[in-house]
């Protein structure tokens, strides 16, 4: 019959406790030396007489084989006192001879066993408190860790979006966790080429972010040798293969689009297919192939296909499709095909996308995979640039932190805007805070009424409207804050967020209609 682990096991992983030994000086003018721990085996006889006979020990009148009654008496310990919680042995207070040289009396023995009782208790509460401390400092070193490997796998991202003639790009990467498996691309290559990665490391967390650096680097390594993309993902997975940890692959796209015919090849390690926008509908472009590190020598089908003015291809990850509402329903490849057929496809597309994952998922959504999509358009060359950026709408209900979603998709809209990521912070912050204030003040916070968020974006610069359908009188003027006037009673905090928003952006702008409020970002494209 297995043994009920002792409280030892259950909180440190040991066996046995680890008793505290204070060695006794030889004569009564001998400082005490330094306390040591000391190990007592599972099956030492001493826990057994302990355990049933409570009480002061006197350790000179035991008589059995016992390693640590040999230590304490190498130690110099005439008395051992038991320290025992809930039927625990949690330490030992051990006592050499009396400074008078004296016995201990009957007095001594009743004051020791009442310090036991009171000292016990004290003692485990001090104990678990030590170690709480050591594991929320250990919980505060990891998270610093992921943290900073947040930054560094971030820093491998592309730093931007490509800005090409005649082709429209974009990009959205959320990992679930501090660190993600999920990674994109984008590779220049000779003669107007673009190399355009996307991939996905099984499992979550550090490791697949390991995973993730390397398999980057090894693809990179093989678009510089190796120019058909069938080509670059068996060299990857042959280099892949020998060191990847066990139960671990990668699942890549990659493809190789060339900008002034539109002409793209692509190869596929078991990823998610692509799907290509046409005027009549939404088609999946197949490639077949073993994921990258599961087997070597893999060979990889490479296909071709043209695409054509207004056409759009979007990658993904499985992050999205792999979703669940609340009823366990997933988002799903079918769901996600009819969205992009009702969607005109292009920079837009993205935010779209996440909206109706949000619809579907509902409130307080817990993310369970990574997600990331790409989505390439050929455009019109002849279309004059002002026409080719397509209005972007998000409807959104009056909950608090939905701002944060709606940064973020804003973020997604403007993701080849040419902005500088300091501006594009900016932007950020003047979103949140102007929706926020939308919900608050405009809509009162009420679910049922949306805030309507819409992105416009010519050449020249990038237009943002944010309208509340709420009656909360007109929007105060932009104060200047004052920290001593307001203590004073002088000044209230209400304007103090459109001093903040003003400051942010370029321009701002309120515009009041019907009782509803319109708050008008705008970032000029030439800083």
């Amino acid at each position: 019959m297995n043994k009920k682990p002792s409280i030892w096991q259950r909180l440190f992983g040991r066996t046995a406790p680890t008793l505290e030994v204070a060695p006794v000086p030889e004569t009564s003018k001998t400082p005490l030396g330094e306390v040591k721990p000391l190990e007592m085996p599972p099956n030492d006889p001493l826990l057994a007489y302990i355990t049933s006979s409570p009480g002061v020990i006197q350790v000179d009148k035991l008589n059995f084989d016992s390693p640590t009654l040999a230590s304490l008496r190498e130690a110099g310990v005439k008395l051992t006192l038991p320290l025992v919680n809930q039927g625990e042995l949690i330490g030992l207070l051990n006592l050499g001879p009396r400074m008078s040289e004296q016995e201990y009396s009957s007095d001594d023995y009743r004051l020791l066993n009442n310090l036991a009782t009171q000292a016990s208790p004290a003692l485990r509460i001090a104990q678990l408190a030590r170690q709480q401390l050591a594991e929320a400092q250990e919980r505060e070193r990891i998270e610093q860790e992921l943290r900073v490997g947040r930054v560094i796998q971030e820093t491998l991202l592309p730093k931007e979006i490509p800005q090409i003639e005649g082709w429209k790009l974009a990009a959205e990467w959320k990992p679930a966790r501090e660190v993600s498996g999920d990674f994109y691309d984008f590779i220049d290559l000779p003669d107007g080429r673009l190399g355009i990665i996307v991939a996905d490391v099984t499992d979550k967390g550090v490791p697949a972010a390991l995973v993730m650096a390397t398999s980057r680097s090894i693809l990179r390594a093989a678009t510089e040798r190796l120019i058909e993309p069938g080509e670059v993902l068996a060299r990857a997975n042959d280099l892949l293969h020998p060191d990847i940890p066990p139960k671990m692959f990668v699942t890549c796209l990659y493809l190789v689009l060339d900008t002034k015919t539109g002409h793209m090849a692509y190869a596929n390690a078991g990823h998610n297919l692509p799907y290509l926008r046409q005027p009549d509908g939404v088609i999946e472009l197949r490639a077949t192939g073993m994921p990258l590190g599961l087997l070597p020598g893999m060979t990889y089908d490479q296909k071709e296909v043209t695409l054509q003015p207004g056409e759009t291809v979007l990658l993904s990850s499985d992050g999205i499709v792999e979703a669940h509402n609340k009823n366990g329903e997933m988002y799903g490849f079918p769901r996600l095909q009819k969205m992009m057929h009702e969607h005109r496809g292009g920079q837009g597309l993205i935010p779209h996308l996440m909206e109706t994952l949000y619809d579907f998922v509902g409130k307080n959504y817990e993310q369970e995979d990574d997600i990331t999509l790409v989505v390439i358009q050929r455009t019109d060359p002849s279309t004059p640039l002002e026409t080719v950026f397509e209005p972007v709408e998000i409807q959104i209900p009056s909950v608090p932190g939905n701002e944060r979603q709606v940064a973020a998709q804003v973020l997604a809209a403007l993701a080849s805007s040419g902005l500088t990521e300091a501006r594009l912070k900016k932007l950020e912050t003047a979103v949140a805070e102007a929706t926020m204030n939308a919900m608050e003040h405009g809509n009162q916070y009420d679910a049922d009424k949306l805030v309507v968020i819409t992105v416009y974006q010519d050449a020249a610069q990038i237009t943002i409207h944010i309208a509340d359908q709420g009656t909360d009188g007109q929007i105060p003027d932009s104060t200047d804050p004052n920290l001593d006037a307001k203590l004073a009673g002088e000044q209230s905090p209400r304007g103090w967020g459109l001093f903040l928003i003003k400051n942010m952006v370029d321009e701002m702008n309120v515009i009041e209609s019907d009782g509803k409020h319109t708050i008008e970002l705008i970032v000029r494209l030439e800083e």
